[in-house]
């Protein structure tokens, strides 16, 4: 599975409709650490489909979602569970932190 492109028109339909946890990349393309955790998140993806889904959401092209989920630093990664943010993670982490990050909400 591959990291899926959120936008400000499909987000909440995604985020509200999956069966399954929605990890947001909230994302922005001059970003450094957002750039490394590109592969992170698409190995993540890889590796949990069915019981994670996995997107991005770019803060160039969709700000009013960003500004409305009030993210002010990049990247940070939103966990949603039945369309609730039940976690929120700042700044760049590689895949045994981020999977160990997720771990309760996976189990």
């Amino acid at each position: 599975m591959t990291v899926l492109e959120l936008t400000d028109a499909t987000f909440d339909e995604v985020v509200g409709a999956s069966s399954v946890p929605v990890l947001v990349d909230v994302t922005a393309p001059w970003c450094g650490p957002c750039v490394q955790m590109e592969p992170v998140l698409a190995d993540v993806a890889g590796e949990s489909a069915g019981e994670l889904v996995v997107a991005r959401l770019d803060v160039e092209e969709h700000p009013d979602t960003v500004r409305r989920l009030g993210v002010m630093s990049f990247p940070t990664l939103l966990l949603f569970v039945d369309g609730a943010e039940r976690g929120r993670v700042i700044g760049a982490r590689g895949k045994a932190r981020l999977r160990e990050d997720l771990r309760t909400f996976l189990a």
